[in-house]
C-alpha cells in the first residue's frame, strides 16, 4: 500500500499562488508515476499535472501548461504542484495520485489517492 497525504490548499487571490505537496509512504518504490487532479462538485476528477521519480519527466493539462509547474524531491518522496497566476476558474479540490507506470490523464488508471485539499482562488 501507498499513502498519500496533501498540503498546501488555502484561498488566494486571482493572480496569485500556491504550493501544494504530496508526500508519499508505504510501498513508494511500486509508483513511478505521480500525478496531480482536480476535481469540483458535479464533475469528474481532471488531470492536471504528473511526473516520473525516475527521470523526472513531466506532462501538463494544456489548461494549466505555463502557469503550473510538478517537480518531485526523491529523498522526501514528495511531489510538488507550483501554482501560479491563478484563475477563478483554477478553484478545486485538488487531489495526489500514483500509479505504477506510465503517464496518462485517466483518474481510473491511478491506483493510489490522497484525501485532497481545497484551493480556492477569489477574484
Amino acid at each position: 500500500q501507498v499513502q498519500l497525504v496533501e498540503s498546501g490548499g488555502g484561498l488566494v487571490q486571482a493572480g496569485g499562488s500556491l504550493r501544494l505537496s504530496c508526500a508519499a509512504s508505504g510501498r513508494t518504490f511500486s509508483t513511478e508515476v505521480m500525478g496531480w487532479f482536480r476535481q469540483i462538485p458535479g464533475k469528474e476528477r481532471a488531470f492536471v499535472a504528473a511526473i516520473t521519480w525516475s527521470g523526472g519527466r513531466t506532462y501538463y493539462a494544456d489548461s494549466v501548461k505555463g502557469r503550473f509547474t510538478i517537480s518531485r524531491d526523491n529523498s522526501k518522496n514528495t511531489v510538488y504542484l507550483q501554482m501560479n497566476s491563478l484563475k477563478p476558474e483554477d478553484t478545486a479540490i485538488y487531489y495526489c495520485a500514483a500509479r505504477s507506470f506510465a503517464i496518462v490523464v485517466d483518474a481510473s488508471l491511478y491506483n493510489y489517492w490522497g484525501q485532497g485539499t481545497q484551493v480556492t482562488v477569489s477574484s
